[in-house]
Order: C-alpha cells, then sequence, then structure tokens
C-alpha cells in the first residue's frame, strides 16, 4: 500500500513538473577550448632603444623580476609603476575593482644578483653580463626574445609567455631585459 502511494505521488509530481531543460546552461566546450589554446610561439623583434642605462628603467624591471604582483608587490614601487592596472578597452564605474598588476616573479626560478628566495629551475642569471653578454654567447634580442615567447627554440619550456598573451607591454620586457643585461 504504502508503495503504491508513493508510487502514485512520484508519478502526479513528474507530470506537473516544469520543464527546466532550457534554461540549463550548455556551454560548447571545443569553444572553450580553443579559446583557452595558447597562440602560436612567435619571434619578437627588439624594438630599437629597447636596452637602456637609465637607472629609473631597470629599476622598473628589477622591481618586475622581483615581485609576484601590485597587491603583494614588496616594497617601494619605482616612480612609473602601479600595484593597479586597467584593463584595456574596459570601462570602469566608481567603486568597480580594478585588478592588481601582475609582475613576473622570475626569482621563483631564477636566481639572480640581491634574489630574495631565488629559484633553481631556470638559468642562473647571476653575472649574466659578463658570463653571456660580454663573451658573445647571448645577445640583447635572445634575452628579449626569450622573455616575450620562449617557446621559439623550446616548445616544452616552463617559463611564462609574456609578449604573446599581454602579461607584460613590450616597454615592460624591455625594462626587465635591460635589468638582466645590466651591471649589478
Amino acid at each position: 500500500m504504502k508503495k503504491t502511494v508513493m508510487i502514485s505521488l512520484l508519478v502526479s509530481a513528474s507530470l506537473f513538473a516544469a520543464d527546466y531543460s532550457s534554461v540549463i546552461e550548455k556551454p560548447n566546450a571545443s569553444k572553450m577550448i580553443q579559446k583557452d589554446l595558447l597562440a602560436p610561439a612567435k619571434t619578437f623583434t627588439m624594438p630599437t632603444g629597447c636596452i637602456t642605462t637609465d637607472p629609473k628603467a631597470i629599476a622598473r624591471g628589477a622591481f618586475i623580476f622581483h615581485n609576484l604582483n601590485g597587491g603583494k608587490a614588496k616594497g617601494k614601487l619605482p616612480q612609473g609603476l602601479a600595484k593597479k592596472q586597467m584593463e584595456p578597452g574596459k570601462t570602469y564605474m566608481p567603486g568597480d575593482k580594478i585588478p592588481n598588476k601582475q609582475y613576473g616573479n622570475c626569482v621563483a626560478c631564477h636566481n639572480i644578483e640581491g634574489a630574495k628566495g631565488a629559484g633553481n629551475i631556470g638559468p642562473d642569471l647571476t653575472d649574466y653580463k659578463n658570463m653571456f653578454m660580454a663573451t658573445g654567447v647571448r645577445n640583447n634580442q635572445f634575452v628579449f626574445q626569450k622573455i616575450a615567447d620562449p617557446r621559439i627554440d623550446n616548445k616544452n619550456t616552463h617559463m611564462t609567455i609574456n609578449l604573446t598573451t599581454k602579461l607584460f607591454t613590450t616597454k615592460e620586457i624591455c625594462e626587465i631585459t635591460s635589468y638582466i643585461v645590466s651591471e649589478k
């Protein structure tokens, strides 16, 4: 008897149940995957005047190299950097949250003079100018390309793809490059 009543109630409820199939989101997984794929590796030409000995530019490059992001950035920001970054093309209204500026955190993988918590995954960049630049083993274009899109000569790299993904601007990559190849 109880079983019959229960079945009757379930059948009655299902007859009057609303059809929610039209409101259930059914995303196109293929389109989502395509959107998330990285663009192919790209060769970048370092702009004229990219490498500089300007102490302010080198200070910005050093700051980007040694910090993770604006919200958690350590130390005083050099002139020309901000902790927040408006997204290009986005209109902000009063009260909108402006995202933190993403910096490099290069020291998570690379060691370099003055690094705190330097990593040992990527190449050691200590004394880079004397070991690689002065000997002609590397040049400024090589360093610029490695920061812009390192997949050109290592398709399996774990390094961030900075210019292709627009994580950094060309100017920021020039400043990081200037810092790496500078006398420290």
